[in-house]
């Protein structure tokens, strides 16, 4: 059974700092490039970042650069946002989706959520 495990969200200071964590469980993370996405309360799902799981290249949107960052750890089958300089309007629900590079199935996280207060 494919899983995937989004964790680290929390509560946290404007200025503050939180990583999160997406643990992939039944697959290779090798074989998936990875999509952080978030859903604020009112407001569409939005595009974060993501990473390629061959290149190891990352793409983050131009809202969270400079303050945010993505990386992986093979070893553990995760991938983590890291997310630092939080602003109230980071608030939302993070999901992270996998793509399997080979046949573009995609996966989904339950979501974690996340909440600055100013």
């Amino acid at each position: 059974e494919v899983r995937l495990v989004e964790s680290g969200g929390g509560l946290v200071q404007a200025g503050g700092s939180l990583r999160l964590s997406c643990a992939l469980s039944g697959v290779t993370l090798a074989d998936y490039d990875v999509a952080w996405f978030r859903r604020a309360p009112e407001k569409e799902r939005e595009g974060v970042g993501c990473i390629s799981s061959r290149t190891g290249d990352t793409y983050l949107t131009d809202s969270v650069k400079g303050r945010f960052a993505i990386s992986s750890d093979s070893a553990k089958n995760t991938v983590y946002l890291e997310m630092n300089s939080l602003k109230p309007e980071d608030t939302a629900v993070y999901y992270c989706k996998a793509r399997n590079v080979y046949t573009n199935i995609e996966y989904w996280g339950q979501g974690t959520q996340v909440t600055v207060s100013s």
